[in-house]
């Protein structure tokens, strides 16, 4: 929206928890804003967090420090939530929707119920300090809306509880695949993106894609632990206000051409794409091959909602593939507003363009409700309630 506070979390460079969390302490939170959440919970050991310059192949950068005795307890979600319990909301809330991210994806590696998941590094102390400070530090900020670029992975192998594991780990490839978020592997032969920074990269981010447009007014770079010769191995924060205008957003259209389904069945799967979470969703009539006519199908959608959205074409109609294209989505800022009318109350959308109203539309469901309890035609009803916004 129009003069709204964005951040955008440029991952090119990899992504962990203390990455984040740096990267908020750079663009000018104090790092007691993460001490303080930290410290509420409680924890049986002291945690300490601290800010430290730094400098990655030349850029100047600040590091978070979370510093913590050693410890190998190993924790179950069960046990992590538990430990989530003292913070107030909406912290506790997305706290919580970290750790079942996680937990949820290494199941899934592991095959076994997510409950039943025990976390090794993730459940450790200064791992759950990472993600309870850095949600704290992301919403000290006021961010009406995260954007995130697509996420730099790694090669090669890397250390955990359960011994060398292939980059980019399974945790976090299963992740991404749960968001559908985009990623790369590079040319660096090391992890890049650790699992506890992927998750709280699918919990922060609205969106992802490149840079909106904005006008930044703080830039923030943490730094990881190592200074590799391959890359500068930071996370940047790019916080600013939205530009007037009409802003970009990533969105994808999935599409099927289809000639040997009844029609009667598409009013009912359209409805479904609509009630499944698409933006919008259309046929078009075409011509295909030895004249046969036939329909397009499709789906305007975010892109997280695209798989749930695939899975409803290929199960409620009878193509046996689609094509997902990539798309930016140009929009006007809106909002809602109420009319009423003799009959009862009417949502209109109103539209805007630089703060000036380009479009108000009375919500025809609205209408036609209220003409079926009234007894009156719709048009009457839709008269009165553009007669109304005048």
């Amino acid at each position: 929206m129009t003069g709204s506070r964005i951040g955008w979390i440029d991952a090119s460079g990899g992504v962990s928890g203390d990455m984040l969390l740096g990267a908020c302490f750079d663009a000018g939170v104090d790092p007691a804003v993460a001490q303080r959440a930290v410290d509420a919970l409680g924890l049986p050991e002291p945690v300490r967090i601290s800010a430290e310059p730094a400098r990655r192949r030349g850029l100047g950068a600040t590091r978070a420090v979370v510093s913590v005795a050693a410890s190998s307890v190993h924790r179950t979600l069960g046990d992590v939530l538990a430990l989530l319990e003292p913070l107030g909301e909406p912290l506790r809330g997305r706290a919580a929707a970290v750790f079942r991210a996680l937990a949820e994806a290494e199941g899934r590696v592991h095959r076994i119920a997510p409950a039943e998941v025990h976390f090794h590094e993730v459940g450790a102390l200064d791992a759950i300090a990472d993600v309870v400070g850095g949600l704290a530090a992301f919403g000290h900020l006021g961010l009406d809306r995260v954007v995130c670029g697509p996420i730099a992975l790694g090669n090669g192998q890397a250390r955990s509880a359960h011994g060398p594991i292939p980059v980019p780990g399974p945790a976090v490839l299963e992740l991404l695949r749960q968001r559908d978020a985009p990623a790369f592997s590079g040319t660096s032969m090391m992890e890049l993106a650790t699992p506890t920074g992927v998750a709280l990269l699918t919990v922060l981010a609205d969106e992802f894609g490149p840079m909106p447009p904005m006008r930044p007014a703080a830039i923030g770079t943490g730094a990881g632990g190592k200074d590799p010769a391959t890359h500068a191995n930071v996370t940047r924060l790019v916080v600013g206000a939205a530009t007037a205008g009409t802003p970009v957003e990533a969105a994808v259209v999935l599409e099927a051409n289809i000639d040997d389904m009844d029609p009667r069945l598409w009013p009912g799967v359209l409805d479904k794409l609509l009630n499944s979470g698409a933006s919008d969703a259309w046929l078009v009539p075409i011509l295909m091959k030895k004249g046969r006519p036939a329909h397009t199908l499709r789906v305007l959608a975010e892109p997280g909602r695209s798989a749930a959205l695939e899975r409803v074409i290929l199960t409620h109609t009878t193509t046996i593939g689609l094509r997902r294209v990539p798309v930016e989505k140009v929009v006007l800022d809106r909002e809602w507003q109420t009319v009423t009318v003799p009959w009862g109350e009417v949502r209109v959308k109103v539209a805007r363009l630089d703060g000036v109203v380009v479009n108000a539309e009375p919500e025809y469901e609205d209408v036609a409700a209220l003409a079926d309890r009234a007894g009156v035609p719709a048009k009457v009803v839709l008269a009165a309630a553009r007669g109304a916004l005048r």
